[in-house]
């Protein structure tokens, strides 16, 4: 079966999950599985259009290149080993050229499996086989995270402002002294709103996982250890200054920030 016509199956599939009863948070969102495993796949893409999403679905890398450059894309929920290029790979790649989340459903299982999949830019790392609400409850919960960005945007101004620094809270970009772009990932953009909306206050590592994941249960306790990391290193010799661990806290970031 060919990738598009396992697309319209799957819409077919959420059109009909769609009537009374349907939650309706999943109206018009579109996922992308990819998984060369053909029953992970097919279980994987049935429960969420079960659930009401609509669902297109790729065997490998190839075939996700190129449905991401012909459908607009919600999450992409991922596997890591395939034939030809690597899931880590393309996580890497579809995380520097746009903001869409990407969950890691992968057998690979160890913690340094978990921190590099974190670390090439996952919002999330699950590991297989994993019960479908478990499943649902984490897709749901990073959707609703990114979504709510993107519909409500920040409450208190446009830009956020730090010792020549400037993050626009809309479109989602960060901007050095110079005034290069930094690209940031999901994830990374919404750690890094995170923090400058609470200058100068010590954040726990609960704190920011539930901004990074949606209070989703079973998240790798770990990952904000990663995501900081990656967030410093995007800042420059400027990260480690501007991000402080703080002992038995969490991070903390020191510097003023101006609204605007």
């Amino acid at each position: 079966m060919t990738a598009a016509t396992d697309a319209a199956t799957d819409t077919e599939a959420a059109s009909a999950a769609s009537g009374p009863g349907a939650p309706t948070e999943a109206a018009q969102l579109r996922i992308m599985v990819v998984d060369d495993d053909p029953e992970i796949r097919d279980l994987v893409c049935q429960s969420l259009a079960r659930h009401g999403y609509d669902v297109v679905r790729a065997a490998n890398v190839a075939e996700a290149d190129d449905l991401r450059r012909r459908v607009p894309l919600d999450l992409v929920i991922l596997d890591v080993m395939m034939p030809g290029e690597d899931g880590l790979s393309f996580c890497r790649r579809l995380s520097q050229s746009s903001d869409v989340p990407i969950i890691i459903l992968s057998a690979l299982d160890s913690s340094g499996d978990k921190i590099v999949g974190l670390e090439v830019g996952a919002d999330n790392y699950m590991t297989k086989p994993c019960e479908p609400r478990e499943l649902i409850a984490h897709v749901r919960a990073v959707l609703r995270r990114s979504r709510s960005q993107i519909i409500d945007g920040p409450a208190t101004g446009r830009t956020a402002e730090f010792e020549g620094w400037q993050l626009d809270l809309i479109s989602r970009y960060l901007r050095d002294p110079r005034g290069l772009v930094v690209d940031l990932a999901s994830s990374e953009f919404l750690l890094m709103r995170t923090l400058v909306e609470n200058p100068r206050r010590a954040l726990s590592r609960d704190r920011l996982l539930d901004a990074l994941h949606g209070g989703a249960a079973g998240v790798f306790d770990r990952s904000i250890d990663v995501q900081i990391s990656r967030l410093r290193r995007k800042l420059g010799t400027d990260g480690p200054r501007l991000i402080r661990t703080v002992r038995h806290e969490g991070y903390m970031f020191v510097t003023s920030v101006v609204q605007r």
